[in-house]
């Protein structure tokens, strides 16, 4: 066999791989690159690297049914089983290449999603390789974690199967024939199966980075696109089409939104659209200069996101739809952006989220940057006529408390740093060809059948909020503005067990009869409608943010406590774990994204209090997501400030005045050395009313002014928000809650 004992090295077939990469982008580039030349180029593709497939089709064949008498056991198991996942693999290509799985029946289509998935599912992980724990305990510390990452990187396959990209799946099955050539040989190391992989990232970047920053600009790759708008949406088979795990959540709410009548469908698109449209208009920029929108969202939407395109469409904005990475070099964490659909296990996420830890150094970050400006030159054209994300979110899942594993990778303080790097590089280098100031975005969210069995009702009390009447927040809200333009700090404490005690220190006004401090936010790009917020002063800002529990980025943090001094986060802890070292690590890794700390970046007092009401009234209050949260009281987000990247934009209030709060001592640095301006990343965290003792505005006499007192709205003008908290939730006083503050 061509593959026998001897090991492939990627770096052999990279001037092959690079020429075919480029007649791909070639074709486009001379603009003859269509829906039907994308499909013919890729089966050029495929027929290109047809016979290298088959090879290693037929050597995986081999090694799922031998035993390798130079192989321990342990490891003899792994390869076996690897190797059976890769025939499956190969033979659901064949299936879907064929037009098979048009014959199955659901409940077949169904079992076969259930099957692929099954070893990742709880119940099941505990006892795969998948599971660095397992791994480690089973092959050992030395190769455990390795292999365990290997398995998850070949797990990916199922997208390239769905998409029929035979290239990306050959790859992948050459590097494990590598591999396991090393342990059939017996002259094996830890050092030389870290360095296949890592020599075989570093070949193959341009390939995975590349086509990542293209996925995220050309609406050319339409692969789902396609299924959106060409599927029967009133059969849930068309879900499996993605290739993606789909759970009786996606099932349950695409069945919901079809029996809903089209003008209701329409409707929840359009408040979704033409947020993203007034984002423009208060920006003053002109949409019509550009050409695309990327829409993220999750499996089960399709009906609205159907509606969602056509209505672009009419914008003149074509729709980009891309899927969250599923290479390791382009994720980030366990954070997934791009279309999306129910985790099948948070856990196993969460094990390997620091994964880079394997491979990631200066070497790779410098390939890693050069392959996106590559492509971001090819894609110039692409990249400025790009309007910016219309995010499509939901929630209901139940909250994930992950449990901390010392098999899984971490990242050394050296990494922690070149990813940092890394990150201000590579957002420094998007701005420079999709101009921030050209550029807006949109976001509202809604919820998934997992949120309990009163989903259809929440469902219609969330279109509610997301539809409240924005003109009657506007005099409340600026009301509020008013008293906090004329303040210098605003005091913010806890009641009962939450003993927040924070002093936030607001910018000065140079001119207050054109000036402003505060945004009078009422849901266009934000929604829904219900906050004034402001980037603080960090000099002046000192104390004790907490919070008994909070869903932040997927992650649920049980009584978090953050302390400030001088704006800048000294000192950080939580209940998540028995070991407090373990809660400060989980901080520090996932809400400070491994650094030593953050600014705050952002003030702000929801005033949503319907929402709240709802969310209390259905107990729905910790799965909520962060876009409707921060309406429903006091929030601060550490990170970067609302204006980043676009803090020379003149952003006016509806009674014109300039709002000037944009930069803090952290951001103005741009003007002088970028990479320490920006820390990519901002996280609200709000004080539910119910554990908030009081607001007070204090101006330069040290005068108090109450904004909110034991929970409750106390400002002249702002009283009104009260109304919702003198129901007792029945469905007819919130009937007249609604009409009193909505359409």
């Amino acid at each position: 066999m061509i593959y026998c004992k001897q090991p492939i090295r990627p770096s052999a077939v990279t001037t092959q791989k690079h020429a075919r990469y480029g007649v791909l982008l070639c074709y486009y580039e001379k603009g003859r690159l269509s829906y039907m030349d994308y499909r013919d180029i890729l089966k050029t593709e495929n027929e290109a690297v047809m016979e290298r497939y088959q090879l290693a089709v037929e050597r995986i064949r081999e090694i799922a049914s031998e035993k390798e008498e130079h192989i321990a056991e342990c490891f003899n198991d792994y390869f076996r089983k690897t190797a059976i996942f890769l025939e499956k693999n190969h033979s659901l290509y064949e299936v879907i290449q064929n037009r098979k799985m048009e014959e199955y029946s659901l409940l077949e289509i169904q079992a076969e999603n259930r099957q692929f998935y099954l070893d990742i599912l709880p119940g099941h992980y505990e006892d795969s390789y998948a599971n660095p724990a397992y791994a480690v305990k089973t092959l050992g510390e030395e190769y455990g974690r390795i292999l365990s990452f290997l398995y998850t990187e070949l797990q990916s396959q199922r997208v390239f199967i769905f998409e029929q990209n035979l290239e990306k799946m050959t790859i992948l099955d050459e590097l494990f024939i590598e591999i396991y050539c090393m342990f059939e040989s017996g002259e094996i190391s830890y050092r030389q199966v870290k360095d296949t992989i890592y020599w075989f990232l570093y070949d193959y970047a341009d390939l995975w980075v590349g086509w990542r920053v293209r996925e995220m600009l050309d609406p050319a790759l339409d692969f789902a696109t396609s299924i959106v708008m060409e599927a029967d949406l009133t059969n849930p088979r068309y879900l499996y089409a993605y290739g993606e795990y789909i759970s009786e959540n996606e099932v349950a709410v695409s069945r919901y939104l079809s029996s809903l009548p089209q003008k209701e469908i329409d409707e929840i698109a359009f408040t979704f659209t033409d947020g993203y449209r007034e984002g423009f208009a208060l920006k003053n920029v002109d949409l019509s200069k550009k050409k695309t929108v990327n829409i993220r969202y999750n499996l089960g939407f399709e009906r609205v996101i159907r509606a969602a395109i056509k209505q672009f469409k009419e914008m003149g904005l074509e729709t980009v739809l891309y899927r969250y990475a599923v290479n390791t070099l382009n994720k980030r964490q366990n954070i997934k952006v791009g279309y999306v659909s129910s985790n099948p296990n948070e856990q196993y996420d969460y094990d390997h989220r620091f994964d880079d830890a394997l491979y990631f150094d200066k070497r790779m970050l410098d390939r890693k940057l050069s392959c996106m400006r590559k492509a971001y030159e090819q894609y110039a054209k692409e990249a400025d006529g790009f309007a910016g994300p219309a995010c499509f979110e939901v929630f209901g899942e139940i909250p994930f408390a992950p449990e901390s594993k010392p098999e899984v990778y971490r990242l050394s303080e050296r990494q922690q740093n070149l990813l940092t790097e890394f990150s201000a590089e590579s957002n420094a280098l998007v701005n420079e060809f999709v101009n921030q100031e050209e550029r807006s975005f949109t976001i509202i969210a809604y919820p998934m059948p997992s949120i309990g069995e009163d989903f259809e009702a929440i469902f219609e009390e969330i279109r509610k909020v997301n539809n409240l009447d924005k003109n009657k927040y506007k005099k409340i809200q600026q009301d509020m503005i008013d008293v906090l333009n004329r303040s210098e700090f605003v005091k913010i404490m806890g009641r009962g067990t939450n003993m927040t005690n924070l002093t936030v220190a607001l910018t000065e006004l140079e001119d207050p009869e054109k000036q402003t401090k505060f945004e009078n936010c009422l849901a266009d790009v934000n929604i829904p409608v219900g906050e004034v917020f402001t980037s603080p002063k960090l000099k002046g800002t000192n104390g004790l943010l907490h919070v008994n529990e909070a869903y932040l980025n997927g992650l649920c943090y049980k009584n978090l406590r953050l302390q400030f001094e001088d704006g800048m986060v000294t000192e950080y802890s939580c209940g998540n774990f028995p070991d407090a070292e373990d809660g400060r690590k989980f901080i520090k890794e996932n809400l400070l994204y491994n650094r030593d700390t953050l600014p705050m970046g952002e003030f702000a007092i929801g005033t949503n209090t319907t929402a709240y009401v709802m969310a209390a009234k259905y107990g729905i209050m910790s799965k909520l997501p962060i876009l409707i949260a921060e309406k429903m009281g006091p929030h601060i987000a550490v990170g970067d400030t609302c204006y980043s990247y676009a803090e020379d934009v003149r952003v006016f209030n509806p009674d014109g005045k300039e709002i000037i709060a944009k930069d803090n001592e952290c951001s103005i640095l741009r003007k002088e050395n970028p990479k320490k301006a920006y820390f990519n990343c901002h996280t609200d965290i709000t004080i539910p009313y119910e554990s908030l003792d009081r607001i007070v505005a204090i101006n330069k006499d040290r005068v108090e002014v109450p904004i909110i007192l034991d929970g409750r709205f106390v400002l002249d003008g702002a009283i009104p928000l009260n109304a919702p908290f003198q129901t007792n939730g029945t469905e007819e006083e919130m009937e007249n809650v609604t009409e009193f503050l909505g359409k």
